[in-house]
């Protein structure tokens, strides 16, 4: 499942965020890539555990805390803090499939990579190239989102970013494992929580409504790992 969530974070957020990324230490985008991304990999990042990326990446977490289409379309079970990069200059990352597992430097905290996502800090008109492109079995994705919109796609797909050869594309990644580790699993319960809800909605006492949701959990309680 490929899903646009918006308006993570407010504008007045992003622009304020923008103003201390800019403003901060960066370095070598490779320093946090597995050995075949690193091959490929060739962008700008801020270090892990600078207290830029903490203070943002909090900011992140909560606004994700608090959003129901993020919950339900991830269930997540842990979320690896956010980093931060920034594409310029012709920079670009060819190619590749993310780490299975992330671990994060100097603790034993490690993360299951069943999901990737993408927070743009960067409008579309504020540089050209850089589009996040994904390969599913449907096909090939392009992402391009304004600032403070997120996109959430299986780790386990193929992606890139292209060349910006224009401006600069900054953006938060981070990854998230899921109570539910299989993507159609997850896709078929995201789906049904949607039907669910809707009927709800219309119909606060329908007996349909109350079907739906007991399905939803009884599916969820049969493949969720917490």
């Amino acid at each position: 499942m490929l899903l646009t969530i918006p308006d993570v974070l407010t504008r007045e957020q992003v622009a304020v965020a923008r103003q201390k990324l800019d403003a901060a230490d960066w370095v070598d985008g490779r320093v946090t890539a597995g050995h075949q991304s690193a091959l490929a990999k060739n962008n700008l990042q801020i270090p892990e555990g600078h207290p830029v990326a903490q203070e943002i990446g909090e900011w992140i977490l909560q606004a994700l805390g608090q959003n129901p289409l993020f919950v339900s379309a991830a269930l997540p079970m842990k979320v690896f803090p956010p980093l931060f990069n920034r594409y310029s200059g012709g920079h670009a990352f060819g190619t590749h499939v993310d780490n299975a597992i992330r671990h994060l430097k100097g603790t034993s905290h490690r993360v299951r990579s069943d999901l990737s996502a993408t927070l743009f800090f960067s409008d579309p008109e504020e540089y050209d190239g850089g589009e996040l492109v994904i390969e599913d079995t449907y096909g090939i994705h392009t992402a391009k989102l304004p600032a403070g919109h997120m996109v959430l796609y299986p780790s386990s797909s193929l992606h890139n970013v292209r060349p910006v050869t224009r401006g600069a594309r900054v953006c938060s990644f981070f990854w998230i494992q899921s109570m539910v580790r299989a993507d159609s699993a997850r896709t078929l319960l995201f789906d049904l929580d949607s039907v669910a809800q809707s009927v709800g909605v219309a119909d606060p006492n329908s007996p349909n409504a109350v079907k739906l949701i007991g399905i939803y959990h009884n599916l969820l309680r049969h493949w969720a790992e917490v």
